[in-house]
C-alpha cells in the first residue's frame, strides 16, 4: 500500500474510533455522507481519504464497517500492542497514566519516569515508575521507541536528547518547548493552553451554526 497524504493520516484514528464505535452497534455498512453527517467532513475528501486505502464503497449500501475498520487498524499499526514510555509524571503525566489506553486502543505506557523519589519505584496503574537516571538504559533495553514527554521546559531538551540516543524516533511534547531533534524523528507538539486560547477565540468572532 502506497504511503498516503498527511492529511489524510490525521483523519485516520477519527475514523478509526467512529467505525469502532459503530461495530458495536448492529450497523454494518455506513455511506461517505452519513460518516460526513457524523464526523463533520466533507463527502468527498472521506471517499478520496478511503481510496488511499483501498477501500471502495458499494453503490446503495456504502462501505462495509468491518472490512473499512480492519483496513483503518492495519494502517495504524493497530493489529499488534504499541509500547509507549511517559516520561515525567507530573500533573500531566499522572493523567495519562491513569488513562488507559488498551480499552480504546492497543496502546499501552509501559514504562515511566520522574525525579520525584517518592514515586520511583512505585507501580501505578500497573506501569512501574523509573528514575530519571535510567532513562537511556530502560529505554534501549525495552526497546521502546515512542515516548511521551511532560517534563518542565527548563530539563525537555535534555530529556529529548537523551531520548533520542536511546531511539525514541516518536515523541509526543507536552512540555512549552520546541523540540531539536534530528529528521529521522517524528514530533508531535500537544499545547493545550493554545488549543483553548484559539477555542476561545474563534467563538468570540465568529457565529457558530
Amino acid at each position: 500500500m502506497s504511503i498516503i497524504p498527511k492529511a489524510t493520516a490525521k483523519r485516520l484514528p477519527l475514523y478509526y474510533r467512529y467505525l469502532n464505535f459503530l461495530k458495536n452497534t448492529s450497523k454494518t455498512s455506513i455511506s461517505s455522507r452519513e460518516l460526513s453527517n457524523a464526523l463533520q467532513i466533507d463527502s468527498a475528501t472521506i471517499r478520496r481519504d478511503f481510496s488511499y486505502l483501498g477501500a471502495t464503497g458499494k453503490r446503495g449500501s456504502g462501505y462495509n464497517v468491518t472490512s473499512l475498520t480492519n483496513v483503518i487498524r492495519q494502517m495504524l499499526r493497530q493489529n499488534h500492542l504499541s509500547r509507549v514510555a511517559l516520561v515525567g509524571v507530573g500533573n500531566i503525566g499522572r493523567a495519562l497514566l491513569n488513562y488507559n489506553f488498551e480499552l480504546s486502543n492497543d496502546l499501552s505506557i509501559s514504562a515511566a519516569f520522574d525525579v520525584n523519589p517518592e514515586i520511583i519505584g512505585t507501580v501505578q496503574n500497573n506501569i512501574p515508575i523509573y528514575s530519571m537516571d535510567e532513562l537511556g538504559k530502560r529505554l534501549t533495553q525495552q526497546h521502546l521507541d515512542i515516548a511521551i514527554l511532560s517534563v518542565p521546559a527548563n530539563v525537555a531538551q535534555s530529556v529529548t536528547d537523551q531520548m533520542v540516543a536511546a531511539n525514541i524516533r516518536g515523541i509526543m511534547n507536552f512540555s512549552p518547548v520546541r523540540l531539536v531533534v534530528s529528521k529521522n524523528v517524528r514530533v508531535l507538539n500537544i499545547d493545550l493552553a493554545s488549543e483553548l486560547e484559539s477555542l476561545i477565540y474563534f467563538l468570540g468572532h465568529y457565529e457558530t451554526n
